[in-house]
C-alpha cells in the first residue's frame, strides 16, 4: 500500500487509534461515561476521588476501599523537605516575580524536575504496581506545584496540603489560603469529575503517544501539559469569561455575536468538536452556577440564550451550544479561583485522567506510528548540477 492510498482524516477526526476500558463520548446523543457510569450523574453524587478510584482501579470503591483510598492520596502528598526545597527551588526560578508568569508552564518545568528528582523511571522497565504508585505520586504532586507557582508569584509563601482536607478542599485551601465553603468544594468537584477524562481528546491522546514508548510517566504527563496549554483546548475557560466582560449586560450579547460572526472570528465557549447537541457537562455547571449566584452567573445564563439564537440564524445546519468551557469559568471564579488558574485546574482534574490512560496503554507494547500522506514536489528530484553553482 503507497502513502496515496491511505485515507487522510483531518485532525484524525474519527479514526480509531486505540482501544480503552476507561470510557467514551457519544456525541449525537449529547452523553459521554467512564466504565460504563453516565459522568454526569458521578459528578453529581461521587466525591473526585471516589471517581479517581474507578479511572485507576475500574471500580467505584465501597465505603472501607473510599477511606483508605482517601489515605493513600493524602499520604502521597507528603514528599520528603529535601525534594520539597528542590522543587520549589525550580518552581522560583521559572516564576517571574509579581504573578507574570504562566502557572502552566510553571507546572511543566517544575514537573518535569519533580520527576527527575524523585526517580521516575520508564514504563518499559516497571510493573503495573510500580506504575500506579507513581501514578498517583505524579497526580497528587500537580495541585501543590501550581498552587505553589501562583503563590510565589504573587510574592506569597506556598501551602502544604493538610492531611484533614480532602484533595478538592485541599486544592482551593492551597491556592486562597481559606478552608473552603462546603458549595464551593461540591461546585468544584463537579467541574474536576465532569473534565478528569473526556475520550481520546487531544492532551490524552498526547500522553498515550508517549506512553506507547515506553518512557517514563512524568515525560507521558509533561506531554500532556504542553497540548493543554493550547488556547484551542485548555485556555477557553478565561477567553470565555472574557468575552462575557466585553459584553457586559444581556442586552447587548445579541449584537456581540453578531459582530464575532461578521468578523469570523470564534465565538468561545460555544460549539464542540464531538458534541452535536447539548454538552452534558455544561448543563450540569450552568445548574451549579445558578445555585452558586451573582451577578456573573446571572450575566452568562442571559447572554447564553441570546448567543445561542443568533448562532442557530447563522449555522441552522449546525447546532452550536455552550460548551463547558463557558460555565466553567463563572463556577471557578465563584469558588474563588482566579483566571489565569483556570487551566492549572483543569490540568489538576485532567492529570488524574492522563494517568489512567498512561497506565492503559503501558499494558500495549506496540509504539503509535501512524503514517502522513505527502503532498509535495514528485520525488524522485534531480538535485541541482553542481557546475551551475
Amino acid at each position: 500500500m503507497t502513502t496515496s492510498d491511505v485515507i487522510a482524516a483531518p485532525g484524525l477526526a474519527n479514526l480509531i487509534a486505540a482501544e480503552t476500558r476507561i470510557g467514551d463520548v457519544l456525541g449525537a446523543d449529547g452523553f459521554f461515561h467512564y466504565r460504563g457510569y453516565d459522568a454526569t450523574q458521578l459528578a453529581r453524587r461521587c466525591s473526585f476521588e471516589e471517581v479517581w478510584h474507578l479511572l485507576l482501579r475500574h471500580e467505584l470503591p465501597d465505603a472501607g476501599q473510599a477511606q483508605q483510598w482517601r489515605n493513600t492520596i493524602a499520604s502521597a502528598a507528603v514528599e520528603d523537605d529535601d525534594l520539597t526545597a528542590r522543587l520549589l527551588e525550580v518552581v522560583r526560578a521559572a516564576t517571574v516575580a509579581g504573578g507574570v508568569a504562566d502557572p502552566l508552564a510553571t507546572l511543566r518545568t517544575a514537573l518535569s524536575a519533580y520527576g527527575t528528582l524523585s526517580g521516575d523511571q520508564p514504563l518499559w522497565d516497571s510493573d503495573q504496581p510500580t506504575r500506579e504508585v507513581r501514578a498517583i505520586r505524579t497526580a497528587t504532586a500537580v495541585p501543590w506545584l501550581v498552587t505553589a507557582a501562583h503563590a510565589i508569584a504573587a510574592g506569597a509563601q506556598p501551602r502544604l496540603p493538610r492531611p484533614d482536607l480532602g484533595y478538592v478542599a485541599n486544592y482551593l485551601w492551597m491556592l486562597t489560603g481559606r478552608v473552603p465553603a462546603d458549595e464551593h468544594i461540591r461546585a468544584l468537584s463537579r467541574y474536576l469529575v465532569l473534565t478528569v477524562d473526556h475520550g481520546f481528546n487531544n492532551s490524552t491522546f498526547t500522553a498515550r503517544c508517549v506512553a506507547s514508548t515506553g518512557a517514563d510517566l512524568t515525560s507521558c504527563v509533561v506531554a500532556g501539559i504542553g497540548a493543554l496549554s493550547g488556547p484551542l483546548h485548555g485556555g477557553a475557560p478565561s477567553r470565555a469569561l472574557d468575552a462575557l466582560d466585553r459584553i457586559g449586560s444581556v442586552d447587548r450579547a445579541e449584537a456581540w455575536a453578531r459582530d464575532q460572526l461578521a468578523a469570523g472570528r470564534r465565538v468561545m465557549g460555544f460549539g464542540h468538536a464531538v458534541y452535536r447537541t447539548l454538552d452534558p457537562r455544561s448543563e450540569l455547571l450552568k445548574q451549579t452556577a445558578a445555585e452558586l449566584g451573582g451577578p456573573l452567573a446571572e450575566l452568562a445564563i442571559g447572554c447564553e440564550a441570546q448567543v445561542v439564537a443568533v448562532l442557530d440564524e447563522a449555522k441552522p445546519d449546525r447546532p452550536l451550544r455552550a460548551n463547558v468551557e463557558y460555565y466553567a469559568g463563572v463556577v471557578m471564579q465563584a469558588c474563588g479561583i482566579p483566571r489565569e488558574m483556570f487551566t492549572p485546574t483543569f490540568a489538576v482534574s485532567r492529570v488524574v485522567g492522563w494517568t489512567a490512560h498512561i497506565l492503559e496503554q503501558g499494558l500495549d507494547r506496540k509504539i503509535i506510528r501512524p503514517r502522513s500522506r505527502y503532498v509535495g514536489e514528485p520525488a524522485p528530484r534531480l538535485l541541482p548540477d553542481q557546475s551551475v553553482r
